[in-house]
């Protein structure tokens, strides 16, 4: 193992044959993980056939469905470990062949980064997604235009893609907070947060990668629209999210799902995600709302 070694994290829910294909990717790295930790939420989840087939090290790891359960039990792994890196991806992000070695060399070269997103080239998540010949076009094609800065400060991490050091979040004992159930909305957001005290948050143009953007494994569209309101509220309430960027969020959400219900995108469930919008108001009339309600949410 290196001495600032690099491990990988993946939670993942019913995409057994994208997340093959996502580690198809991470086994063409010019610079290799030294680990790649992933939990399933169901063993089906994982091919474990055609893990045997990768160059890879890879270790699975149990824990119960959700996104930030499963995130934990990663971390938990890894509570020893006081050097090198933990990069988090989903499981349906292609990271360009060079994705960890620029990766590596940025956070040797700036010691004061404490999380680092790549840039997107393209992101499924926004649209009807991407298939993987898609995503392998684009990433062929890159984004070698350097002459913008090379890094730029963010907010937050974007979960998608995101590297921390490891020995700021075990120092800090930082967790994804798991009162944000399943799909987890906004997890990145309070993770980030929970971290900005103890060095920058960047995004670099070196650390590129397409997310695919799958549809399979979604919350659906009732619950996520319940989260709209309810996660953002949540975060306002632990201090990780300010009230005008909380305000902000969930005009956006509501909006989009008030224009766009009576011709909705094809991929996206609009009257659910409207009705679940309403549901989230009711309940923060009543003082009784929470992200842990959409578990009761047909």
């Amino acid at each position: 193992m290196s001495h600032n070694p690099i491990f990988i994290a993946i939670a993942t829910a019913g995409r057994r044959d994208v997340l093959t294909q996502t580690l198809g990717e991470l086994s063409r790295q010019t610079r290799l993980p030294d680990e790649v930790f992933i939990c399933p939420a169901e063993p089906a989840d994982v091919d474990r056939e055609a893990l045997e087939r990768l160059s890879l090290k890879v270790t699975i790891v149990t824990s119960e469905k959700g996104s930030c359960h499963q995130r934990n039990a990663i971390i938990a792994r890894l509570a020893g470990e006081k050097e090198g890196l933990i990069t988090f991806f989903d499981d349906d992000f292609f990271p360009r062949p060079d994705y960890l070695a620029e990766t590596e060399a940025l956070f040797a070269q700036h010691a004061d980064i404490v999380i680092a997103s790549g840039l997107v080239l393209a992101d499924g998540a926004t649209g009807p997604g991407l298939s993987s010949d898609e995503a392998h076009a684009i990433l062929r094609a890159g984004d070698r235009q350097f002459d913008q800065p090379e890094l730029h400060d963010l907010h937050n991490g974007y979960g998608c893609n995101m590297t921390v050091r490891l020995a700021a979040l075990n120092r800090h004992a930082v967790r994804f907070d798991e009162a944000l159930p399943l799909y987890g909305w906004l997890e990145d957001v309070d993770f980030s947060r929970q971290l900005s005290g103890c060095g920058r948050i960047v995004g670099c143009r070196r650390m590129q990668g397409v997310h695919l953007g799958a549809k399979r494994g979604r919350t659906s569209g009732l619950r996520f629209g319940y989260s709209q309101i309810a996660n953002p509220w949540h975060l306002f309430r632990k201090k990780t999210m300010r009230a005008d960027r909380a305000l902000i969020q969930v005009a956006r959400n509501v909006g989009s799902n008030v224009t766009r219900v009576l011709r909705p995108e094809p991929w996206v469930d609009r009257k659910g995600r409207l009705l679940g919008n309403a549901l989230a108001v009711l309940d923060l009339m009543r003082g009784r709302i929470s992200p842990a309600n959409i578990l009761k949410l047909k």
